[in-house]
């Protein structure tokens, strides 16, 4: 706006009352370098007690969920307010209260302003050291604003929590005019998970320490402060937030039809997501101190105007691996001149880069010399060492299922020196991912359990998926074309009905979820389903036998023993194996198997990483000794900690998707290790009582006393957490997928693996360190007899001479 000074003005107000003009200077509020919270959720919601579901959102919903989620004080009950401020502290400590006492008496002048809560305890969270958090957050959840506002007053005062700590009840320091029973029910049942909620939050997002003290205004994060942050600051704070733009966008907001919360709510996340746009620059002046050692430049190939590129990079990262490429493809489509500069690290204990890669990426299309398509893109190691062991893997985009078709030799023991051809392999993309988030809108949680299916009119069900508990997930494989998602048949579709969706390519008030593929992307889906009216009570977890009555039971026992008998009359046995050597002694296995039993047995193994080879055998293999058999794979999701060692993912595939691997019509599986000989009749393994477990694991023999150098959960870790417990191993164990998928397992074990993973030093043994912790607390493993199995290391030759399998 153009203003004028004249005589009637007094220069310096009108100086002074500029939004560019602030009261004081505090470095820590005008330093431009600050954290913005994104808060417009992606996909998901949550509730903040649901601590579970919580942990395995990316930052950006975790900071939506927080702030859906969040109470204010009010200036009135339908006041807009344009600038939302959160503190957080631990309240039960003095440095917290006296950051509320100093918010709230900012509250009492500021017209412009609402206040939130975020609780950061310092200690480990129970009820005995969160009574003044609990108070706090029973009394936003309670009353209305000036009785709040008073109420917050009295907690803030030392005093009080003095009085408190001393054995004061809090309900003597209610004010008059509080509904005091709402309040005393609350504060009594509102529990801590909230407060483990919002610490992980500020961990996890806000990077502080148990304890430490912020504020958060309009999604614009300050912390950790000092205890010093006074009244005068949180004006400062409210005068830069709130400027121009934000009063344009309460202008805007103010015209959509929505209430007086919806209103600020808008206006915080705007303002938060406008201001952490970065300013717009048509160019960056990047310059070094030094360009003598760490500098490479290559000079532009024409004399032409060029391109100026400045690429800074760490030489010895996949990164590099890909940015170098990308430049090669980049100088043959224009004339640049590149100066790349070495940001290298300091002191490496080891080589932190132990493998050669190649990106597939063309300037243009390719052809052939008579005008005929390229036979496909093609990526090529020259002049690499021969005298390494090598594995070649391919890293795909995350939508993509590509499998191997065509190779020369072994791929995951390739030792050049040995190998007199060149090394050839041929890949194929088999399959694109459909990949959806599935919630129940009355609960606003994943309906874990819940079974889709995937087909065609002439073909309803081509695949089948399970809901999975974390992040509501579940994924199905598909082509290019047009697909039909449904509830499955059954327990799915007589509880649920599907209530709208997003993502798809149908309406959402249509009985069917369309969805087409028509390029190589992924496709994510938002699915929203809802109980019926009359199943509201009804759990899709829960067997329906189990609630039936004595007679019910009776009545339906010969039918189901029927069923049972034609369904349970082969033997389902699950192996992995990569590699040529491998897929020999998983040979081996499957012939010891089928010798020793009469059942029809049908094997299960895992397509990822099956050789050519194998694929090419085993239907003659099946048709020579009569077994069925079948190929599954399950995309790594991307929101689930990645291994990058291909032994690794292996272990992973073993434990951790159990429930969505195999066709949900599969109730039992029986996992064997590609290496082991099978000695006597597994369908004794499968028809064993594990009294009620989903599973069952055979113990680590103890019987040879010198190899316990070797055994290494008899010290330190293990040993303290095992606390005389057997360490089981996960050679050979029965699995009962019906009952793994109704507790909700496979959903623990991924908790418990995401908590795990991300220390590069913890799950040495993957696949058998994910489950132990696991066990001990959430889910009941029965342990089979030590006869079932034995390593010939372990176990004395007694053992060995009578066991199922070595």
């Amino acid at each position: 706006k153009n203003m004028h000074i004249n005589c009637l003005l007094n220069a310096i107000d009108f100086l002074m009352d500029k939004n560019n003009v602030v009261p004081r200077i505090n470095s820590l509020i005008l330093d431009n370098k600050q954290q913005y919270l994104n808060l417009i959720s992606s996909s998901v919601t949550a509730d903040v007690e649901d601590f579970s579901t919580f942990f395995f959102l990316d930052s950006q919903d975790k900071s939506a969920v927080i702030a859906k989620n969040m109470y204010y004080l009010n200036q009135e009950d339908d006041a807009v307010a344009v600038v939302t401020l959160w503190i957080i502290a631990d309240f039960d400590a003095p440095s917290g209260r006296k950051l509320l006492f100093n918010a709230l008496k900012h509250m009492e002048t500021s017209v412009l302003s609402r206040l939130g809560i975020i609780y950061n305890p310092t200690s480990k969270i129970n009820e005995e050291n969160t009574i003044i958090s609990r108070g706090i957050l029973a009394a936003f959840l309670t009353q209305k604003n000036s009785l709040l506002r008073s109420f917050l007053w009295k907690l803030a005062k030392e005093e009080t929590a003095t009085a408190i700590y001393s054995g004061d009840k809090i309900k003597t320091f209610l004010i008059e005019g509080m509904d005091k029973n709402t309040f005393e029910k609350k504060y009594n049942t509102v529990g801590v998970n909230i407060f483990r909620t919002h610490q992980f939050f500020c961990q996890d997002v806000l990077k502080l320490h148990p304890g430490e003290i912020g504020v958060v205004s309009n999604g614009k994060f300050f912390g950790p402060l000092g205890e010093d942050f006074c009244v005068e600051d949180f004006y400062l704070l409210e005068k830069i937030t709130f400027s121009d733009v934000v009063e344009e966008i309460e202008d805007i907001a103010k015209s959509i039809e929505v209430n007086s919360k919806n209103i600020s709510d808008l206006v915080m996340k705007v303002d938060a997501l406008l201001s952490s746009l970065p300013t717009r620059a048509s160019r960056y002046d990047v310059t070094f101190l030094k360009e003598n050692h760490s500098i490479v430049k290559i000079n532009p190939q024409e004399s032409d105007e060029f391109f100026d590129v400045i690429a800074i990079v760490d030489p010895l990262t996949r990164e590099a691996q890909k940015m170098a490429h990308l430049l090669v493809v980049l100088g043959k489509i224009i004339n640049m001149k590149i100066k790349l500069f070495m940001n290298c690290r300091g002191k490496l204990s080891e080589a932190p880069l132990q493998s050669f890669y190649r990106f597939v990426l063309e300037p243009e299309l390719m052809s052939e010399t008579n005008n005929s398509p390229s036979p496909g893109p093609v990526a090529k190691f020259l002049d690499i060492p021969e005298s390494p062991l090598l594995t070649l893997n391919m890293i795909t985009p995350e939508g993509w299922v590509v499998e191997i078709v065509q190779s020369n030799c072994d791929l995951d023991n390739i030792h050049l020196k040995d190998i007199e051809r060149a090394v050839t392999a041929e890949y194929e993309l088999e399959y694109l991912l459909l990949e959806g988030h599935c919630f129940d809108t009355t609960t606003e949680q994943p309906p874990r359990g819940l079974q889709f299916t995937l087909g065609t009119e002439n073909k309803p069900v081509m695949v089948d998926t399970i809901v999975m508990a974390n992040l509501g997930y579940f994924q199905l494989k598909a082509n290019p074309g047009a697909w039909i998602l449904k509830l499955r048949q059954g327990k799915s579709e007589d509880i649920y009905q599907i209530v709208g969706h997003e993502g798809t390519d149908s309406q959402s008030d249509l009985g069917d979820v369309i969805v087409v593929l028509n390029n190589f992307k992924s496709k994510t889906l938002k699915v929203q389903v809802q109980k019926k009216p009359d199943k509201v009570k009804e759990d899709i977890l829960t067997d329906k036998y189990e609630r039936k009555g004595m007679w019910d039971s009776i009545k339906s026992f010969t039918r189901r023993l029927h069923e049972d008998d034609q369904k349970n009359d082969v033997l389902n046995i699950f192996s992995v194996a990569s590699g040529h050597l491998y897929e020999r002694f998983l040979r081996i296995m499957m012939l010891s198997v089928l010798r020793n039993t009469k059942t029809p047995v049908k094997f299960w193994f895992l397509k990822n990483y099956l050789s050519p080879t194998f694929k090419e055998v085993i239907p003659h293999m099946a048709k020579e000794y009569e077994f069925q058999y079948e190929l599954v794979q399950y995309k790594w999701p991307r929101w689930l900690h990645q291994q990058t060692e291909k032994q690794r993912i292996i272990w992973g595939y073993k434990i951790l998707f159990l429930d969505v691997l195999f066709p949900l019509a599969v109730d039992k599986i029986i996992f064997v290790d590609a290496d082991q000989i099978v000695r006597h009749d597994l369908k004794e393994l499968r028809d064993f009582d594990l009294g009620g477990a989903p599973y069952g694991y055979t113990p680590f023999c103890d019987s040879r006393t010198e190899m316990d150098g070797y055994r290494f959960w008899k010290t330190g870790y293990w040993a303290s957490h095992l606390s005389r417990r057997k360490y089981h191993i996960s050679a050979l164990y029965v699995v009962d997928l019906k009952k793994f998928r109704r507790i909700a397992a496979g959903d623990r074990l991924r908790g418990q693996y995401q908590a795990l993973s991300q220390d590069p030093n913890s799950l040495s043994n993957l696949d058998q360190a994910s489950k132990t912790p696991v066990e001990r607390h959430l889910i009941h493993r029965h342990k089979l007899h030590q006869a079932l199995f034995s390593l010939r290391l372990l176990c004395r030759y007694l053992y060995l001479h009578n066991n199922v399998s070595l």
